[in-house]
């Protein structure tokens, strides 16, 4: 007989929020702006978590795969190197963990260096905290669990001090979804909750050709597209808005002055919105767009000059073949 698995309560964030108040501030500075936007974090309730884990085994998605194979590979290298002394007790915290469906293989290779490792997934979603911790307790029992509910951005961790060393974990290239100014807020914000001897795992998407980029953010399933749409779904059931998702579509860009793909929900015709719970009537021109993402492509110099500003120094970094893709080990300056 199976034993049944016992989770650990996913815990609230320090700084309690309402997820309600948050959607509504968002709309109100986003909707009521020109150009339009709003933020990416919105993608993730339920059903776009779900989506987001079909992105990720998509063909054109290459960030998940390499990075993926990355860990494969040198995941004994990169936890020998955060963890000095095997002996010690490892935390290893995640900010956007998500279903963490590449953690478990950090995890693997911090438990057969024989030390005690505790793991703290941060997420905006809870769902996706469960099923994380699901999978988690099913391969690894032994781990300490100790997930919490949070939003990052608008509410930045406050992380006990650790009897041993913090890894820090910032994968799937999810600071690229970041403007540079609010890309080293957050690691400021994180690199002030570390300790001398702590260090973070950075996930960083490069630069490459136009056309491999841009499929990434244009299945042809169309599987990214409905994510994207998925976040007006959103806003009608918990705003009570009345979006018609049908007079909307999906529309991606690379801009190379920026150096980041964005993505837009394209208005495909005149119509007006009305979103009670913001209290907010918008507009719509035919051809106007919402600007819902952004995706930064790094190089290695753009790297490195995130990290010297943020308080961290690159101690190593691990690549594909290809140099599509890097993770960057980094310790405190």
């Amino acid at each position: 007989m199976t034993q049944a698995l016992i989770l650990p309560e996913l815990e609230q964030s320090p700084a309690l929020f309402d997820m309600g108040e948050a959607l509504i501030r968002e709309v109100e500075n986003g909707l009521a702006s020109s150009p339009r936007s709003l933020a990416p974090w919105m993608f993730y309730d339920a059903w776009g978590s779900c989506l987001f884990e079909r992105i990720t085994t998509l063909a054109e998605y290459y960030p998940s795969r390499i990075e993926r194979e990355i860990l494969a590979r040198f995941a004994e290298e990169i936890v020998g190197r955060a963890q000095a002394e095997p002996s010690q007790t490892l935390r290893i915290f995640e900010l956007g963990a998500g279903t963490a469906a590449k953690t478990g293989i950090l995890l693997e290779a911090a438990k057969r260096r024989h030390g005690r490792v505790t793991y703290v997934p941060y997420d905006v979603s809870p769902d996706a905290l469960a099923q994380a911790c699901t999978s988690i307790e099913s391969i690894l029992p032994s781990v300490h669990l100790q997930p919490i509910v949070g939003n990052y951005v608008t509410h930045p961790p406050q992380l006990a001090r650790a009897n041993g060393t913090t890894l820090a974990l910032y994968i799937g290239s999810s600071i690229g979804n970041f403007s540079p100014e609010a890309a080293r807020t957050i690691l400021c914000n994180l690199r002030s909750q570390m300790s001398s001897g702590d260090a973070l795992l950075l996930g960083t998407d490069m630069v490459k050709e136009e056309e491999i980029m841009l499929a990434a953010y244009d299945d042809r399933e169309g599987v990214t597209a409905d994510f994207n749409l998925n976040v007006l779904r959103r806003l009608n059931r918990e705003l009570r808005a009345d979006f018609d998702f049908t007079g909307f579509r999906h529309q991606v860009r690379w801009n190379h002055a920026e150096s980041r793909i964005e993505m837009h929900l394209e208005s495909l015709c005149e119509q007006d919105v009305r979103i009670p719970a913001a209290k907010l009537d918008v507009h719509f021109a035919e051809g106007e767009t919402i600007h819902t993402e952004n995706s930064y492509k790094f190089t290695q110099d753009s790297i490195r000059a995130l990290l010297d500003d943020t308080g961290f120094k690159i101690e190593q970094t691990w690549k594909d073949p290809r140099d599509w893709y890097a993770l960057t080990l980094a310790g405190l300056q």
